[in-house]
């Protein structure tokens, strides 16, 4: 195959992953974070925000996209759809990589989300 042809192919499957980490897909990105996430705690309960597995398999924390409306609210992607992220398990720290994160399971049970600095 010739290199540019290469070069392109490897940048696309880059783009193509990257995309789909940032749109909050279950398990996507939840390794390369996995360390911080285990400290992660739910606001009220203490129960750990991340109760997914690690090397690359499952991940219930993954990097996602969000932003806050005037009101407050913070809407973050979820398995690729907009929802709304109830207040009570917004915690009130930055990710070391400045990006929002969310933790919820398969069937859309959010756990903990972290905003991004200051939007993104």
């Amino acid at each position: 195959m010739p290199r540019h042809l290469l070069i392109a192919a490897t940048m696309a499957a880059f783009v193509a992953t990257s995309a789909l980490a940032q749109d909050g897909h279950h398990g996507e990105g939840h390794a390369q974070s996995h360390d911080w996430y285990e400290k992660l705690r739910q606001p009220g309960t203490g129960a750990s925000c991340c109760n997914g597995t690690f090397n690359g398999v499952e991940g219930d924390c993954r990097p996602t996209r969000a932003y806050q409306k005037d009101d407050g609210n913070w809407y973050a992607l979820l398995d690729g759809r907009w929802v709304m992220v109830p207040p009570k398990v917004v915690l009130r720290e930055l990710a070391p990589d400045g990006r929002s994160h969310i933790c919820a399971n398969k069937t859309g049970n959010i756990f903990c989300f972290l905003g991004g600095s200051p939007k993104s």
